[in-house]
């Protein structure tokens, strides 16, 4: 049987790619986009569904599916306000939890960060590690969360720095090996492989991975 799929962080760099993928699969019957703003794709195996997540109480008897998988997040940049950053980060991720375990979900995919870490002194951190936290609190059948490094891909706005960081990447990633190569920068389309091929396997329980990890089950 086919199954249905939540994603919500589709405009983002690994979002839109998984989107695809997940249109693509077999597996899927249906992919239903949680967002804010129409998507400008007619694939009749999508369904959006454009809400304000302020209020998703009222739109709970819509969000309905098998797996979800969240991409979305912000940066610091873009988000300078810590409460409206931590909305984006742990609260509209986790309301939406939630909501579709009370639904009947079955399996949650959380793309986290590496440092994720609920004791870090790092805002970003400590937030990546309060949602990975409190997502196990929910008794979804199977919780997989991704660690990835520096996400390798063409973003739409232009970050020097990170430019800069990607292409030095590029550089040394092969001379980081044994258990540094969970410090190299990884590919957006690796991270949503991994995603794709883990929700695909049915595995129970609770599952982390790291880089090093993400890159191989991405293969």
């Amino acid at each position: 049987m086919r199954k249905k799929a939540i994603l919500i962080g589709a405009t983002g760099l690994i979002g839109q790619n998984l989107l695809q993928k997940l249109l693509a699969s077999a597996n899927y019957d249906e992919v239903l986009v949680i967002a804010r703003k129409n998507l400008e794709n007619n694939h009749p195996k999508l369904k959006q569904l454009i809400i304000d997540f302020d209020n998703l109480h009222k739109y709970e008897t819509e969000i309905l599916g098998d797996d979800v998988f969240c991409c979305m997040g912000t940066t610091a940049k873009k988000t300078p306000n810590k409460t409206l950053y931590k909305k984006i980060d742990y609260q509209y991720p986790l309301d939406v939890a939630k909501i579709a375990f009370k639904n009947g979900a079955k399996s949650y995919h959380l793309v986290s960060a590496m440092g994720a870490d609920v004791n870090s002194s790092i805002f970003y951190n400590r937030t990546k590690g309060e949602i990975e936290r409190d997502l196990q609190k929910i008794s979804f059948d199977s919780l997989h969360i991704y660690r990835p490094g520096l996400l390798d891909g063409d973003r739409k706005e232009s970050r020097f720095l990170e430019k800069l960081a990607i292409n030095v990447m590029r550089v040394i990633n092969p001379i980081l090996i044994g258990g540094l190569k969970n410090y190299r920068s990884i590919k957006i389309e690796k991270v949503a492989s991994a995603m794709l091929n883990q929700a695909n396997e049915n595995k129970k329980g609770l599952h982390i991975y790291p880089t090093q990890e993400i890159e191989k089950l991405g293969d």
